[in-house]
């Protein structure tokens, strides 16, 4: 299970570089001034990486045709293209961009949002299919952690506090990094082939762990009154980068785990002289496949949309989280109009406090799991 362990992980670190557009306040206010345009005009700006979030089936379509590293570098390469043309547009690198060419620039790169996205959700998926829920929504958590990584990284890579400075310094990252990234755990972007396999409780109350540690670790470091003159930019990026490491403990305690059981196997089968091993790889196999057991619902676009769990969803996040898309995109104007030159640190704060609520759910999933199995008769399981 170790190499299983190591694809979340791998996820884990795709989702905390792949929040590209929650970082958008943080420079919005000098993209505003270099276009010369109005709060409406930035709004729709803000709109357009969920604008073309509305195209990302196609990435689901491509995944059923491409291996996963391609749709990985696919949806880093859409961020280079839509983040990377801005980025020479603020350095006067390249020809004046019309507003109208910069919203489809940033619809193109939150659609390649989705891309890295999918391979996530699929590695997942075929990697953990029993605790799917729990593994999916761990690592989806750490896509609020983005604005937080972001901007800590700008804020040892900007010379100085010029917002001038400083936007060019989130396009660069927003472009750049991913790249970097899915290149570095592409060959990790494949799913496994698990049949039947047990709940790892253990290794997802390590993940949460954790993940709690990192959470409290970015709402304190984001809080610049209580670091400032304490620890310096390069300390909390440090830190952060170490936090994200973290994880790589639970793929390495179970591989010390697996080669522990099999020299176990290997001196039973000495001290049997070769009887035994057969009885304790039954009992191991037999641990294995416990609660192996389920019912996995597959159902096409067509079948979806004439359920009620869809819709209610549908509007659960068009009236709920929407809200709160608009008031983080608009968090730098607001901070403006109050007087607050902070807008990095509240951007920071408020990723912070995003990953808490994205990661509740799977918190809550798996201390009280969805699925009940009830027995029926004989062996017949039946998925509640």
């Amino acid at each position: 299970m170790a190499i299983e362990w190591l694809t979340l992980v791998a996820a884990i670190w795709l989702q905390s570089i792949n929040g590209t557009n929650s970082n958008f306040p943080a420079y919005s206010s000098e993209l505003k001034r270099i276009l010369s345009t109005s709060q409406l005009n930035l709004n729709n700006l803000a709109s357009a990486n969920d604008a073309g979030k509305l195209f990302g089936w196609i990435s689901g379509v491509a995944a059923d045709h491409l291996p996963l590293w391609l749709v990985l570098l696919i949806g880093s390469l859409l961020g280079l293209l839509g983040y990377g043309l801005q980025f020479l547009f603020l350095t006067s690198q390249s020809p004046s961009l019309s507003y109208p060419l910069i919203f489809l620039l940033t619809a193109l790169a939150g659609n390649g949002i989705c891309w890295i996205n999918t391979v996530c959700y699929l590695i997942t998926i075929r990697n953990f299919p029993l605790d799917r829920q729990i593994a999916v929504g761990l690592s989806t958590s750490y896509i609020g952690l983005s604005a937080k990584l972001y901007t800590d990284i700008v804020d040892v890579m900007a010379d100085s506090d010029s917002p001038s400075d400083r936007a060019k310094a989130f396009l660069l990252l927003n472009s750049a990094l991913p790249l970097l990234v899915c290149l570095a755990v592409a060959p990790l972007a494949r799913g496994a082939v698990v049949g039947k396999s047990k709940r790892l409780s253990r290794g997802f109350f390590a993940m949460f762990v954790i993940s709690m540690v990192t959470g409290v670790f970015a709402v304190v470091t984001s809080l610049k009154a209580v670091v400032a003159g304490v620890l310096p930019s390069y300390a909390i990026l440090a830190g952060m980068v170490v936090i994200l490491l973290l994880p790589l403990v639970v793929p390495a305690g179970e591989k010390v785990t697996e080669t522990v059981r099999r020299r176990c196997l290997i001196a039973v089968h000495h001290h049997d002289g070769g009887g035994g091993v057969a009885g304790v790889e039954k009992d191991v196999e037999s641990d294995v496949n416990v609660e192996g057991v389920g019912v996995v619902d597959e159902i096409g676009p067509l079948v979806m949309v004439r359920r009620l769990e869809f819709w209610l969803y549908f509007f659960v996040y068009l009236f709920g989280a929407t809200l709160g898309l608009v008031f983080v995109n608009n968090l730098a104007q607001i901070a403006e109009s109050r007087g607050c030159s902070g807008t990095s640190s509240l951007v920071s704060l408020s990723a912070a406090f995003s990953f808490f609520g994205r990661l509740l759910p799977s918190f809550l999933d798996y201390f009280f799991p969805r699925y009940i199995f009830l027995y029926m008769s004989g062996d017949e399981l039946m998925q509640e």
